[in-house]
């Protein structure tokens, strides 16, 4: 950042924000994962019943009581009715049009608080006027409501028939709530650097207005939730657009099509250029990137009655005799924008390698990047890493002739991962770094390389899990000491974690249970050994056609077949686990290349939190590794279940 970019960025800062955009993002984000556990309020009879009380009940009665003497409390609006107030507000162009036309003035939300914020005597309140206003209408909509229980009245006097096709608008936003789901956009060190880029995403859309530049500026998703944040409060967003712009900024949200050459390809290619060159800073951000299109959803069907229940998630109680390294990682987009106090002396075509001193799971190699002011193309790495440790960058020149083929490291440096993701960092680094030369001449200034980066927080890193080829176990084959007389198994089947740790070996046997005098029953165990464990220990059991885990309270009906909704096996217990059949949510393949789909199952838990699913690993019915976002023991049991059953 150069001396006239530092005054433009900070001219930026300088724009009026009448709200605190960071702690209404926040809320945002807990309001649209509220509204996404009720996935019925996208699409179908559900949304238009939100919509007809939107525009037949909230708003009449948010026009004739906001700022009105007789309402001692905050008005709350019903969360059916706050969704679609919150796509409409999205507009905000249409929204004060709408406002004016029907009520003579802009319908603000100063005076009304979110259901998921309200107390007693406020919803009460609410309750009372909504019900004298429209007794036939409950003010809680029942999201399990069918088709026929569904009466809209269109023909009702009580309102005002809004023509903007807010059916369209939500569909539009659906998707908006993924994309933002994201660890970081929950961190106060992201979001307020977000508020930051958002005064700097408006403060171009002015220097072109200012210079008749018709230019569409495509915000990222980090600044993207800010500008949705600062357009929930209308009459601030507009006072503030107007005495900035001279009006109200539309919101441009009708066009998805990302594909080269497009208007949102090329639109964020030239925002990109015209925000480095204003700024000397990186536009794009770690964690705040297209993270691809909507994983498809599953063909089950939640059963939201349990979630309206208001029922709470209940913890595992099982014990944990698998001890896995708890592992952080962090997402890495990192460019080398220019070097400066190069030698003349050196020749070659210049690049930068980056690797960390110490590999580690995600980051065990050397790669490659380009100088932007030396080739005069932005390259762009995006990686993953273990948050500790050192990245190490170097500088290579690389000499090429007919003959021969060399490179030479001219100097490297290290960069500590701890430092630039401690507490007081702001998650990014834009900066010259020296490096220590490899030359052996301290005569000349030191080589600098300007290197920009961001990172997301760190997040739990998946486990990957391998099975390793069966084989014979004994005292003497055990990766740990067995003691004492144990009996000789065979056939043991053993996982090592990616880091190459040896985790747990597991074998199915034969057993038999007395019941009486001359009475047993035959049955399999499922036995598993830790190098923590002192003793073989029976971690399932199986009879009568079910598997039930030890300390778990989960089974498994081993009869049961592809069903209707498309799992093939599922858990019965405390919590709601199916196996489906390929990659699906999460782990769904983003080439939606399906090519070997059928050699993978994924395990997905159904809960409060997640009524539509949250994978929990993936599994490989060949030898390939597992992946275990969670891991649980029996997760790793019914992998070795799945492959005696299935194979």
């Amino acid at each position: 950042m150069d001396k006239n970019q530092e005054i433009e960025w900070l001219e930026a800062q300088k724009i009026t924000i009448s709200e605190d955009l960071v702690a209404t993002a926040k809320q945002q984000l807990e309001f649209l994962a509220e509204v996404d556990r009720r996935r019925c309020l996208y699409d179908g009879p559900v949304l238009e019943r939100a919509i007809h009380r939107y525009k037949f009940c909230w708003l009449p009665l948010l026009a004739k009581y906001t700022e009105s003497a007789a309402v001692d409390n905050p008005l709350v609006v019903p969360l059916d009715c706050e969704w679609i107030w919150h796509c409409h507000r999205l507009n905000p162009v249409q929204y004060k049009k709408d406002c004016k036309e029907f009520y003579g003035k802009m319908l603000d939300n100063k005076h009304v608080v979110s259901s998921l914020q309200s107390k007693g005597k406020s919803k009460d309140q609410t309750m009372d006027m909504w019900t004298k206003l429209f007794p036939e209408e409950p003010f809680d909509l029942n999201f399990t409501s069918t088709l026929s229980e569904i009466n809209i009245n269109k023909d009702s006097e009580d309102g005002k028939n809004i023509t903007y096709d807010l059916v369209s608008a939500v569909k539009r936003q659906s998707s908006f709530y993924y994309q933002v789901s994201r660890p970081s956009m929950h961190d106060d060190r992201f979001l307020v650097g977000a508020a930051a880029r958002y005064k700097g995403f408006l403060h171009l859309i002015k220097r072109n207005q200012d210079r008749s530049l018709k230019q569409f500026c495509v915000p990222t998703y980090d600044i993207d939730l800010m500008w949705h944040s600062h357009q929930l409060h209308p009459l601030s967003y507009c006072k503030d657009m107007v005495k900035l712009l001279g009006k109200v900024l539309e919101h441009d949200d009708t066009d998805s099509d990302r594909s080269k050459g497009k208007k949102l390809d090329t639109g964020f290619t030239e925002t990109t250029k015209q925000w480095e060159d204003s700024y000397g800073l990186r536009y794009w951000r770690a964690g705040a990137m297209y993270k691809g299109s909507l994983p498809s959803a599953l063909p089950l069907l939640p059963d939201l009655s349990k979630h309206e229940s208001g029922s709470k998630r209940k913890s595992r109680g099982h014990k944990k005799c698998v001890n896995l390294p708890n592992v952080m990682v962090v997402e890495v987009l990192m460019e080398i924008v220019g070097i400066r106090n190069l030698p003349s002396t050196e020749k070659g075509n210049l690049f930068v390698t980056f690797s960390k001193k110490q590999p580690d799971m995600f980051l065990d190699g050397v790669s490659n990047l380009t100088i932007f002011s030396e080739t005069d193309q932005k390259q762009v790495a995006g990686f993953q890493c273990e948050a500790t440790g050192h990245l190490v960058l170097a500088l290579v020149s690389d000499s090429t002739s007919n003959l021969a083929r060399s490179a030479k490291t001219i100097g490297t440096v290290s960069i500590s991962l701890e430092k630039l993701l401690d507490s007081d960092s702001k998650l990014f680094v834009d900066d010259w770094f020296e490096l220590r030369s490899h030359s052996g001449h301290n005569d000349t200034k030191p080589i600098g390389i300007h290197v920009a980066a961001s990172f997301t927080v760190p997040i739990p890193a998946p486990h990957v899990l391998h099975k390793a080829k069966s084989n014979f176990l004994s005292t003497n084959t055990c990766f740990f000491p067995l003691p004492g007389k144990v009996q000789q198994f065979s056939h043991w089947t053993r996982f090592v974690h990616d880091n190459g740790n040896e985790i747990i070996s597991l074998k199915m046997r034969n057993s038999r249970k007395e019941l009486g005098k001359d009475d047993w029953k035959d049955k399999r165990e499922i036995i598993g050994m830790t190098k923590f464990s002192r003793k073989p220990q029976i971690l399932a059991e199986y009879a009568e056609n079910i598997w039930s885990f030890k300390d778990s309270g989960f089974s498994i009906d081993v009869e049961k077949k592809i069903s209707q909704d498309g799992h093939i096996f599922e858990f019965k217990g405390d919590e709601q686990i199916k196996l489906f059949l390929g990659r699906k949510l999460e782990y769904e393949p983003k080439n939606n290349n399906k090519q070997n789909d059928k050699e993978f199952i994924t395990v997905v838990e159904f809960s409060t939190e997640h009524p539509y699913g949250k994978a929990l690993a993936l599994l490989s019915l060949k030898s390939g590794p597992l992946r275990v976002t969670q891991p649980f023991l029996f997760l790793i049991i019914n992998f070795h279940v799945l492959n005696i059953m299935l194979s």
